[in-house]
């Protein structure tokens, strides 16, 4: 028995190809999203460490703060990352999610693995000059790490959310006091002459460039363009990846001035009624912190 050929135009093979290719970019989406959890709230407790009384509470605070202004925090657990870092997660579950504003990119998400003792604050691009790195560094060490050691769950995750929506209300300072009290988390300070002097020498040495690439390799991010490095303050005019040439540094023992506070546009994500939440459009470009303990 012959089987009879089939000859298929130029056109029909094209549409052949298209269609193939759109069922295996389908599957490659469904599958990208199957291994991430639902946005069901502004606290998406899948790990179980939340006691009800602390999710409930929570949820009332992430509610209103959401309604004064336009930022959105979510408070997310898993069990486990199954062997993925942390930080490429929580970028995919933020962009899944559309935390935040679009446009703004004004989203937060707090993720805590407890299996992999492991947590991250993922901070949206538009809020990374007012929850900088070294912000979500310090709550993540000051607030979440010994709860954390303790067995506290609810109460580190609770003291971390007091202390984001204070820094984006616009009060960074108690925040930044504690970080100066604590020397481990101000970065390395050294005097300001022999901070002078190795500037001078790498200038000598290396050239002016030395400056465009030194400090954002092993200085401290404060906000973006802005680096803290041998006690003193860098700034970039194009941000880190781009030096302008009309930088600047200040010396002195002070964390720098961070330009802080949330700008207030009456945009909410989700429903206050408690149905029907979801982000608002809004991405990450990977700022934020990282800890574990």
């Amino acid at each position: 028995m012959t089987i009879p050929s089939i000859s298929l135009s130029k056109r029909d093979r094209l549409a052949s190809a298209v269609l193939i290719a759109a069922v295996v970019l389908f599957s490659c989406v469904m599958s990208y999203a199957a291994d991430l959890p639902a946005l069901t709230g502004r606290v998406v407790d899948n790990a179980g460490i939340i006691d009800a009384a602390t999710k409930a509470a929570l949820t009332r605070k992430l509610a209103g703060f959401e309604t004064k202004g336009s930022d959105q925090i979510v408070v997310a657990t898993i069990p486990s990352l199954d062997g993925e870092e942390i930080e490429p997660y929580a970028n995919r579950l933020f962009r899944f999610w559309k935390l935040g504003q679009a446009g703004e990119n004004n989203g937060v998400l707090l993720l805590v693995a407890p299996n992999d003792r492991k947590m991250r604050i993922e901070v949206g691009y538009g809020l990374e000059g007012t929850l900088t790195d070294l912000h979500t560094k310090l709550i993540i060490e000051n607030d979440m790490v010994p709860a954390f050691r303790a067995g506290d769950f609810s109460g580190g995750i609770s003291k971390a959310v007091d202390d984001m929506v204070m820094v984006l209300e616009g009060n960074p300072e108690e925040l930044e006091a504690r970080g100066k009290r604590n020397p481990a988390d101000d970065g390395t300070s050294i005097d300001p002459i022999v901070a002078v002097f190795l500037i001078l020498w790498a200038t000598m040495f290396f050239g002016g460039l030395a400056m465009a690439f030194l400090p954002p390799m092993f200085g401290t991010k404060l906000s973006p363009g802005v680096y803290r490095w041998l006690g003193m303050t860098f700034r970039y005019g194009r941000g880190p990846s781009g030096y302008s040439g009309s930088s600047g540094w200040t010396t002195g023992s002070s964390s720098g001035g961070w330009s802080s506070g949330s700008s207030g546009g009456g945009w909410s994500s989700g429903s206050s009624g408690g149905g029907g939440f979801s982000g608002g459009g809004g991405s990450s470009g990977g700022g934020g912190s990282s800890g574990s303990w």
